[in-house]
């Protein structure tokens, strides 16, 4: 059994010859599984030569057969679903759309790594077989999600879409789109055509960590239209993913502020005079704490609703982290605010602009998201937590009855390094090797039953600062990501009881996948020579505290 992530259970006969499937197997799809019929056609489809073709009952031969079956869900959740291969094909069900759709994904692991490819080789056949017999599965989290910074550096649509696909094929549904930054804003406000025209690009970029003395000269940036966060999120629904668009405030602001200098605190700095910023790490430049930024937001808000639909995207991420306070304090316009709000101060103005918003989205059906440092001014019931800065803010907000998804920067942020040594490109943060990916656990202990359920699950982030291309993403991200697929999805044992051994002999076949996906993972013995950047420094050096 090769399965990433492991199944729930299953039942697979060595001793009996494999199930031969083709060379024109037909494709019965019953009631409610149209999208996942079309995902086997085109994809399968393609890897394959098949047609998948309807039943024909003079043609007899095998296939494979689609359907719902409800009463799934009673022992396998409502993603759940179960798989059967004999001589007659493969059977899939599922508890929902969803859940049949990762029957698919099952299918196409059981079917080998030349099922990922885009093709089927010219001018010669292939025989396609399956294991005989069953799998029955459902994910452990309801959250199972990668967040994806595209501020930092650009991915281009294409890329996003790619995404999409790979994390599909790991039974991921959360993709969080992480759109603005002070180093550049990546969704189109037709509104406020500024934030694009100006805030998408900057005049350069620093290579490597932010002590680094090295800089890229080219000028970088990028920015989805309208059509095309329409077009991502159309896909995504499809595979059953969620895109959850985050809009940064009042922090990581810069790149709308040189847009619309208005925004920024005029009366303590030269506004007009700020670009998008070209370095890394947290800009000093913070928005107003005024009822016009508060408008100017609002309006960037309804067009981010419009764009991502209420059913397919429920969850809006504020940001609401990272606020460095020196230009409130030095602010008449700000210290005025804060009198008249009656606040505690700055930090009360953070939690003022945070709480606006999660009123505003509560208000249209909407829930708000942000990171931990959203609960130090008080949330609505509805409002949920990303638990960055280690487990302790996941675990009050959850003993506080809130929602939230644990992400901890110790154990899954993905641009940290993978291994020590001088070999790993810009080596930056914690070494978190694939192994101690595997035995991170989003859950922890200590927590009740009842605050234990607040948790939703669990996502895997992906800072870009120091992946500038694809590939440098691809190396980052995988394999870590398939252990982290199975974190979430799996019903593993405790850390300390898992078993990589037998996970790691699973990624020897997976591998083979990902090559087939084009997938450009760090290999096991360490980076290629062309992975490597000599010269490009991370952090920490050698006996510094990780500092990234």
């Amino acid at each position: 059994m090769d399965l990433i992530p492991a199944p729930r259970t299953h039942s697979f006969r060595p001793d009996a010859p494999p199930c031969p499937l083709g060379p024109r197997p037909w494709l019965d799809a019953g009631p409610g599984t149209a999208g996942t019929a079309r995902w086997l056609r085109r994809e399968l489809g393609a890897a394959t030569g098949w047609d998948l073709p309807p039943p024909d009952p003079a043609d007899g031969g095998a296939g494979i057969r689609l359907r719902l079956d409800p009463g799934l869900a009673v022992r396998l959740g409502p993603e759940g679903y179960a798989l059967t291969a004999g001589d007659a094909g493969a059977d899939l069900a599922g508890a929902s759309p969803a859940g049949l759709f990762w029957a698919a994904q099952t299918l196409r692991q059981l079917l080998g790594p030349h099922a990922h490819r885009r093709s089927a080789p010219l001018g010669r056949g292939r025989s396609w077989i399956l294991p005989r017999g069953t799998v029955e599965d459902g994910p452990r989290f309801a959250w199972r999600g990668m967040m994806l910074d595209v501020a930092r550096h650009f991915t281009p649509k294409e890329g996003v879409l790619r995404h999409l696909d790979l994390l599909a094929a790991h039974k991921l549904n959360v993709l969080h789109l992480h759109l603005t930054d002070d180093q550049g804003w990546r969704i189109e406000i037709t509104r406020h055509p500024r934030l694009t025209e100006v805030g998408a690009w900057r005049p350069r970029s620093r290579r490597g960590h932010r002590a680094s003395p090295l800089w890229d000269e080219t000028p970088h940036g990028g920015f989805y239209t309208q059509d095309d966060i329409r077009e991502i999120v159309a896909y995504a629904a499809e595979r059953h993913v969620t895109v959850v668009p985050e809009i940064d405030l009042p922090g990581h602001s810069q790149a709308a502020i040189a847009a619309y200098p208005e925004l920024g605190n005029a009366d303590v700095v030269d506004t007009a005079a700020l670009g998008v910023w070209d370095d890394w790490g947290v800009s000093e430049n913070v928005l107003a704490p005024t009822e016009a930024v508060l408008r100017f937001y609002e309006g960037v808000f309804e067009e981010v609703l419009e764009l991502f639909p209420a059913e397919v995207s429920p969850f809006v991420h504020v940001g609401g982290d990272e606020c460095p306070k020196n230009q409130w304090r030095a602010s008449p316009t700000a210290r005025r605010r804060i009198r008249e709000l009656g606040v505690d101060g700055e930090d009360g103005l953070q939690a003022w602009f945070v709480r606006h918003f999660d009123r505003w989205l509560a208000e249209r059906g909407r829930r708000l998201i942000g990171w931990d440092e959203i609960l130090e001014g008080g949330l609505a019931p509805g409002a949920a937590v990303s638990s960055w800065r280690g487990y302790a803010g996941g675990i009050a907000a959850a003993r506080a009855g809130h929602d939230v998804v644990m992400c901890p920067e110790q154990h899954v942020y993905l641009d940290h390094r993978q291994a020590p040594g001088p070999d790993e490109p810009v080596p930056i943060g914690y070494v978190r090797t694939l192994e101690d990916v595997y035995r991170f656990e989003p859950v922890p202990a200590g927590l009740s039953g009842e605050a234990a359920a607040r948790v939703l699950g669990a996502q895997a982030n992906v800072w870009t600062e120091v992946m500038e291309d694809q590939s440098r993403v691809d190396y980052q991200v995988f394999p870590r990501l398939a252990a982290f697929a199975e974190v979430v999805w799996s019903p593993l044992p405790g850390p300390a009881e898992r078993d990589y051994g037998g996970f790691e002999e699973r990624m020897a076949v997976h591998r083979r996948r990902l090559d087939a996906m084009g997938v450009r993972h760090r290999p096991p013995g360490g980076p290629l020579p062309w992975q490597r950047r000599p010269g490009v420094l991370g952090r920490p050096l050698d006996g510094e505290p990780p500092n990234v």
